[in-house]
């Protein structure tokens, strides 16, 4: 291995070129598509990550949180929506930042549009969250009632442009096979649709936008949406290899992890790399242990393929338990160095902070 990225505890590492690859072939994508490319940001949340974007002409971003919206502010970003639903606490946060860009809020209640159009003092876009069936937040996509509710409540209001519907599909992250995303995906659309052709005569401008990274990955049909807002495929991760939204090398991320013990009674080692690294979410297996992550071969500073065998199946706070093959284990020491794939990439960035790349370069996370 190389020296580039010195490993003494579990350390991030970053893939530049396959990051790179994935910004630009969803740039593409939603070219070819003839929809506006508008990345959730939330994944990478890093300035320097945000420039590889701006490379490859993106303009336009998605943050999570006001906060997030902020630190983009900073870096030059002026065209962000917060795909979230509106907290009129922080009310001089948005005021802040309406004042200074155009910022897009989300709204999925007729009390919080009340509240913002209460607090607003400069011009914001306002998107309804529309749900489609993955039941976190939002008007469900076939009630006009309520939709009609928080519409007429903004409408008067000269502060509030209202922009259009804005949808998460998450329930693509709970299929199991590429129809079955493709099919939540024509859903979807279908679901939107209806919606836009209620309210298309009364709103000629507005938009759709649509961002599970599934869905933008496998698609290439984006039907009445106008701009797609993915965010995990800059990275991508076990869970979506896992669902078929990628494939082991599209990853750009790994945790590189210290071994610390090895049983080999169990065929099992543990590794410096636990749930404050990785956070604890996991891929259930019935009538298996959970699945927390993969192991893949040490290739120079990066990895190569993947280990067959060798999993990451437990953690606690500091302690991971990786499952090993007998190939695997006969040549495992205590010392050695464990390139292991996330489930969910953007919950390990989160946690670790800090992207090495093998030149030796270094990004950080908000």
């Amino acid at each position: 291995m190389s020296n580039l990225i010195p490993v003494i505890e579990p350390t991030m590492v970053l893939n530049e070129d396959v990051c790179k690859s994935n910004i630009a072939r969803m740039a593409q994508k939603a070219k070819a598509a003839r929809v506006t490319f508008r990345p959730h940001f939330k994944t990478h949340q890093s300035r320097e990550i945000g420039e590889w974007f701006r490379a490859s002409g993106v303009e336009k971003i998605t943050v999570s949180s006001l906060n997030m919206a902020m630190k983009f502010a900073e870096w030059g970003w002026n065209d962000i929506t917060v795909a979230f639903p509106v907290n009129c606490l922080e009310h001089e946060k948005i005021n802040y930042l309406a004042s200074r860009i155009r910022l897009n809020l989300l709204l999925a209640h007729s009390e919080g549009a009340q509240k913002l159009s209460a607090c607003l003092k400069y011009p914001v876009g306002v998107y309804l969250s529309v749900d489609t069936g993955y039941h976190r937040d939002g008007v469900d996509a076939n009630n006009y009632e309520k939709i009609d509710r928080i519409i007429n409540i903004v409408a008067p209001d000269v502060n509030i442009k209202f922009e259009g519907f804005l949808t998460h599909a998450g329930h693509t992250y709970n299929a199991r096979s590429k129809e079955e995303i493709l099919q939540i995906h024509r859903d979807n659309l279908r679901m939107l649709k209806n919606i836009k052709e209620r309210y298309i005569n009364r709103y000629p401008q507005l938009k759709i936008s649509i961002g599970d990274t599934p869905s933008c990955s496998l698609a290439d049909r984006f039907g009445v949406a106008d701009e797609i807002r993915p965010g995990n495929f800059v990275f991508y991760d076990v869970t979506q290899m896992h669902i078929g939204s990628c494939e082991w090398y599209n990853i750009a991320m790994a945790v590189k992890c210290p071994v610390v013990d090895i049983n080999r009674d169990r065929n099992e080692a543990v590794i410096y790399g636990g749930g404050v690294h990785f956070s604890k979410e996991y891929i259930a297996r019935p009538g298996d242990r959970p699945l927390f992550g993969l192991a893949a071969e040490n290739h120079s500073d990066y990895w190569g393929n993947l280990i067959p065998g060798t999993e990451l199946v437990s953690l606690s706070q500091e302690h991971g338990i990786l499952r090993c093959s007998d190939a695997f284990i006969a040549n495992l020491h205590v010392g050695d160095i464990i390139t292991i794939l996330p489930v969910h990439s953007c919950m390990t960035a989160d946690l670790m902070k800090t992207y090495h790349m093998s030149d030796g370069k270094v990004a950080y996370h908000i």
